[in-house]
């Protein structure tokens, strides 16, 4: 079989067996045809059983001399792992070269979250229910700020929200995560009362829309819109560098766990498929805790 037929049927799988996000895709579409285009124009190979893992560890050494971070290469070591995976689930390959290939270490970085302090001063600012209402566009962007930082979902979890979702006789909403899973998050007093008028004020406006949070027209938001609105809310208060949706997401999480919520809870809240990716979250409180010691220990 040619390398480029393996990697459409591969794409084909993630894409409707395993449900993957078109992020996801993009990226895994990216990563595998960079290794085709590497592996026809250097080695003018265009066969899977002629590639092995010389000519794998060519690549990754080629992208390391240019620069590439190790970040980058790891995840297109892991890209290639999962396509020879199914090549060889599908017997589309006699033998898996990855398992001589090792990815570069990679220095795991912490998750940067704002302070509570910082938290409190954003919502100050202007209130979610009185001054903004006059506003719409203006009180959705509180709302979304709100809705970030009380629940902690994902940037594509809330462009995808809609008013059904939300359940106010439970204080609840349902998000619709990965690979098409749905989970359930609770929903403050403070939260539920809001998007209620919200909503309310959406019918007011003519905006009947299926979608919690959307446009003038009542379409549904894109990225771009709401990461720069909360990039330019957040500069406000922080300093940080990253101030993206997914910083009020790790900031949902650290809150949490600093005041003391169960971490395999915090998993559920956040969608995680394995505790890993939310012990993460444990380093921001341990130092947390190591500032706490030097400040108040006699001896420190």
């Amino acid at each position: 079989m040619e390398l480029q037929e393996g990697i459409q049927q591969f794409i084909n799988y993630a894409r409707f067996e395993k449900k993957q996000s078109a992020h996801t895709l993009l990226a895994l579409e990216n990563d595998l045809q960079q290794f085709q285009t590497y592996i026809l124009d250097v080695y003018q190979l265009t066969l899977l059983k002629d590639i092995s893992h010389l000519y794998i560890r060519s690549w990754l050494s080629q992208m390391m001399e240019n620069g590439i971070g190790a970040r980058s290469v790891a995840r297109k070591v892991s890209s290639l792992r999962a396509f020879y995976k199914f090549m060889l689930s599908e017997e589309l390959v006699m033998q898996n070269p990855m398992t001589r290939i090792q990815a570069p270490k990679v220095e795991k970085k912490l998750p940067v979250f704002i302070e509570e302090r910082a938290m409190k001063e954003l919502f100050a600012l202007e209130s979610v229910q009185t001054e903004t209402q006059n506003n719409i566009e203006t009180w959705q962007d509180e709302l979304i700020l709100l809705t970030y930082y009380t629940t902690g979902m994902r940037l594509s979890e809330l462009i995808g929200l809609k008013e059904s979702d939300v359940d106010f006789y439970r204080m609840q909403l349902k998000v619709l995560g990965k690979r098409n899973k749905e989970r359930i998050i609770p929903i403050t007093n403070e939260l539920s009362d809001a998007l209620q008028a919200f909503i309310a004020a959406k019918r007011v406006e003519g905006l009947a829309a299926t979608h919690l949070f959307c446009l003038a027209n009542g379409e549904a938001l894109y990225p771009k819109k709401i990461y720069n609105m909360v990039k330019a809310r957040l500069s406000e208060v922080t300093t940080l560098q990253k101030r993206s949706p997914h910083v009020l997401r790790h900031t949902f999480a650290t809150h949490m766990l600093n005041n003391g919520a169960d971490l395999n809870a915090i998993k559920e809240l956040l969608g995680h498929a394995n505790l890993s990716a939310t012990q993460v979250y444990t380093h921001n409180s341990i130092e947390r805790l190591k500032q706490v010691y030097k400040n108040k220990h006699p001896r420190a």
